[in-house]
């Protein structure tokens, strides 16, 4: 028996069978079942065909009370035991089995004595206790108007442990206390019939056939929650394998895992997107013991946070994709996406995004980790991650902007790295005021000028690179939502950043909307604007900034926004997700059918492309002849290899800066102060500085420190200066009001400040 249970659960996929004719369903939820209130434990083989259960209540199901969606009312109870007697006819044309279950708030399920499901409780093989309450809550989906979740029966077990004849199917459901408002179990089973013989009940009217699923060009992404629920909150822990063959090679169901073998945990994430029947997934990798494990998925750099995304109601299945490529395109960090096929407890989900989850990381966003012990000094003023978005899941920790949205509502700016909690008071009063700053200076009069203006506080570039990316997918969720900034240490620039580019899946035209389906109209001050913070409207009002709009615009319009490249891009993704976005419409068939907020609806998926395409055709074009400012001379830095290079000049001013390298030597009698090292003895030293634009001065000292001769010799008169240097070892310095040290040939050093 332990030997099946392990075959249950261990298997990487459970196939269905291609020979299936049709489905039929043999037990209902209204049909007349045996049961017990859980108010003792039950004999130990009522889980058996064999159990005489004639001392059980007998009723019609769904048995339970609380939802008014019960035909058998019992009383408030942490568990119920549920058995059905059914028949199969001939188990040879059995192909395959499905358990649905409608359940509040968990339930194991047994077909003659051996465990076919579970939910909610417990691990795989225990039996729960009658009072044992579930591991977390569910609520029932039919009498929302929702379906039972389905389990998909491994048809491996299907020739030994279904009997031809009489067959018992026990299921013990569990509320999650006994003073629950409510329970329920509803339970169907069906079977996919080999045959054209009909021995059964026609299926309800809800169920859908499972897709045979075998193969992909996609990588595939495979999860066993071992009879766990995923839920918004707490993540659970489950198993987690990746497909992956290479690019150009087929991926099969019935592969080892080749790219990922391993411990995850796992959660829902998002907002709106949760309400949809695709969920979007948060998870983490880990080790054995739990801890985080680093770890390369798909060819993306090592992390262990990492996104699972659900693209529902853009039937294109493209819009964050292209958005985030061209993100990369224009020379930001973007999300990397990878295109997969998911499937969790052998339930086929669909065509994901496996994309890497917004954080600070050397591979992510870039930018000083911010430690407890940072309260002070330079390392108090970086890095931080902050947002404008929802509240979903950051529980109200935030804080109140002095400068109301463009419609003159309350603005709140949020933390995200580090987590609220893990903040101190100096640096949420650092990144706060630093915020304020920014704002006044913005808003006030001499918001142009260089020197007191915003562009003190700001990475102007990346202003731009956002305006412009929320302009030509016309996103209603751009600049009030999703709208992710960074600031670094002030030795590393320490300019506010926007980016990374976040959640476009209601924009190119996919929202009915805030005139978001029209190609028309900005966003930043029309549609969704009067959410948005004043920034981007007030930075309009600078003709340098509109100017420098007009140049990148023009600039990417020639390169990754001509639309021969955008279409090329669209024509091609739509090649390689041919074969899967088949399945992924036959698994969630809303092609032709409204969905929120579509503001078109295409009956093909080909209809749903050329959409897309028609509209950023028409957008492009109206972007072109509507856009302001001039594109002449912008003065800054060409070269690409300074440091300071600016990417939207056009003209070189002379401020390039470079990295610069330095070595010298230096004998001294004394310990001397060297860019914060104290030297005491001889060796080589390295230390690196960072000038304005953040620039690298990287200066190497060969220190030799030799008191006795330098003591011995002191009063030599005969002594030759032969090197005057500063404190970073350079000979090249204004010489007045500066620490020197003066180098004689037998080994002394002197120090002096020359004050005129």
């Amino acid at each position: 028996m332990k030997k099946l249970i392990l075959l249950l659960v261990c298997l990487p996929f459970l196939t269905i069978s291609q020979n299936i004719d049709h489905w039929e369903t043999v037990v209902f939820d209204n049909d007349i079942w045996r049961y017990l209130e859980g108010t003792f434990e039950p004999d130990t083989n009522w889980r058996k065909l064999a159990f005489n259960d004639a001392s059980w209540s007998q009723a019609q199901g769904g048995v339970g009370y609380g939802d008014g969606d019960d035909n058998t009312i019992i009383n408030s109870v942490t568990s119920l035991y549920l058995r059905k007697n059914f028949t199969i006819i001939d188990t040879s044309e059995i192909a395959a089995v499905i358990l649905h279950v409608d359940y509040d708030d968990a339930f194991v399920a047994y077909l003659n004595n051996v465990e076919i499901a579970r939910a909610n409780i417990g691990s795989v093989g225990d039996h729960p206790l009658y009072n044992q309450g579930s591991s977390s809550l569910h609520e029932a989906q039919m009498y929302q108007g929702g379906n039972p979740d389905q389990f998909v029966i491994n048809t491996q077990l299907l020739n030994s442990v279904l009997n031809q004849g009489n067959n018992i199917l026990s299921v013990q459901v569990h509320n999650d206390n006994m003073s629950s408002s409510d329970l329920t179990g509803r339970i169907f089973l069906s079977l996919g019939i080999s045959t054209t013989t009909t021995n059964y009940s026609p299926t309800p009217t809800w169920f859908q056939p499972p897709l045979i699923f075998t193969t992909s060009n996609l990588p595939i992404v495979v999860i066993n929650t071992n009879g766990q629920t995923i839920v918004d909150d707490p993540r659970i822990v489950c198993d987690m394998g990746i497909i992956d063959n290479g690019f150009g090679n087929i991926n099969s169901v019935n592969d080892a895992f080749n790219d990922y073998n391993g411990k995850i945990s796992i959660e829902y994430r998002g907002s709106s997107s949760q309400s949809f029947p695709k969920k979007p997934y948060a998870l983490e990798t880990q080790d054995s013991v739990g801890n985080n494990n680093n770890v390369s998925l798909l060819g993306m750099p090592v992390e262990n946070d990492w996104i699972l995304y659900a693209p529902y109601t853009d039937k294109s299945l493209m819009r964050n994709f292209l958005t985030f490529d061209l993100g990369r395109k224009m020379g930001n960090y973007s999300p990397r996406t990878v295109y997969c096929e998911l499937i969790i407890n052998g339930d086929y989900k669909g065509i994901y995004i496996l994309m890497e989850k917004i954080k600070r990381d050397n591979d992510r966003v870039d930018i000083a980790k911010l430690d407890s012990n940072d309260v002070a000094g330079d390392s108090l003023t970086g890095g931080y991650i902050i947002k404008v978005d929802k509240y979903t899941g950051n529980g109200g920790l935030d804080w109140l902007s002095d400068f109301p949205n463009i419609g003159g509502n309350n603005l709140y700016i949020q933390y995200h790295y580090p987590q609220a909690s893990a903040l101190q008071p100096q640096q949420m009063d650092y990144i706060e005021h630093f915020m304020d700053s920014f704002e006044y200076a913005l808003a006030g009069p001499n918001f142009t000028d260089s020197l007191i203006g915003y562009s003190k506080y700001i990475d102007v570039n990346s202003f731009v690179d956002l305006y412009i990316i929320n302009e030509l997918s016309k996103n209603i969720d751009g600049y009030r939502l999703s709208t992710y900034m960074y600031k670094d240490r002030d030795d590393n620039g320490g300019k506010l950043t926007m980016g990374p580019f976040w959640d476009y899946n209601l924009a190119f035209g996919n929202a009915d909307y805030c005139d978001g389906g029209i190609t028309t109209g900005w966003e930043v001050n029309g549609g969704c604007g009067d959410n948005n913070p004043f920034w981007f409207e007030r930075l309009l009002d600078d003709t340098t900034y509109q100017n420098k709009l007009k140049c990148r615009w023009e600039y990417l319009r020639e390169r990754s926004f001509h639309q021969d490249s955008i279409f090329t891009f669209i024509d091609s993704m739509s090649f390689y997700l041919d074969d899967a976005q088949q399945r992924n419409f036959q698994k969630w068939p809303i092609l032709g059918n409204y969905v929120w907020p579509n503001f078109y609806v295409g009956n093909t998926y080909q209809d749903e492309l050329q959409f897309f395409k028609t509209w950023i055709g028409g957008r492009l074009i109206w972007i072109d002849n509507n856009i302001g400012g001039n594109c002449y001379e912008i003065l800054g830095c060409t070269d690409p290899l300074a440091c300071n290079y600016d990417p939207l000049a056009n003209t070189n001013d002379g401020s390039c800066n470079y990295n610069s390298f330095s070595y010298d030597t230096l004998v001294s009698n004394i310990s001397i102060n060297w860019n914060g090292l104290i030297l005491t003895t001889s060796g080589d030293y390295s230390a690196t500085l960072y000038n304005s634009v953040g620039c690298d001065s990287i200066a190497n000292l060969n220190f030799i420190f030799n008191p006795v001769s330098a003591i011995n010799d002191f009063n030599n008169d005969q002594k030759t200066l032969i090197k005057v240097v500063d404190v970073l070892g350079r000979d090249n310095f204004p010489y007045k009001k500066t620490t020197l040290f003066y180098i004689y040939d037998d080994g002394t050093v002197e120090k002096k400040i020359i004050i005129e």
